[in-house]
């Protein structure tokens, strides 16, 4: 299991040493990429329209999001779980960020 979140991605490792690392590397750019702003594919990256919702329906359509994205740009990664950091002080400061556990399938 592996525990990616957004801000994890510092910089683009254009060898990376395995499989794993190559995976998750993947899962962090598609969750860092908003919808619409790569210019020749526009679907790819998460939405940005959960922005705008109360905190339960964000973090709700922030899930279906990312589980779509991760399902259709990295297959082999498997989601187990999202959650947000600070779940509880999220609703004070308005930032969500996600935590994504995840299975790596690299046979996939």
């Amino acid at each position: 299991m592996a525990l990616v979140t957004v801000t994890s991605l510092t910089k683009i490792n254009l060898a990376p040493k395995s499989v794993k690392d190559e995976i998750i590397q993947n899962v962090q750019c598609i969750l860092g990429t908003v919808k619409g702003s790569v210019p020749l594919n526009r679907d790819f990256g998460t939405a940005i329209e959960a922005v705008d919702l109360p905190q339960p329906m964000a973090m709700m359509q922030l899930r279906i999001d990312i589980i779509e994205a991760i399902q259709k740009y990295e297959p082999r990664a498997i989601i187990r779980a999202i959650e947000f950091e600070n779940e509880t002080t999220a609703a004070a400061d308005g930032i969500l960020k996600p935590k994504i556990t995840l299975e790596i399938n690299e046979d996939a």
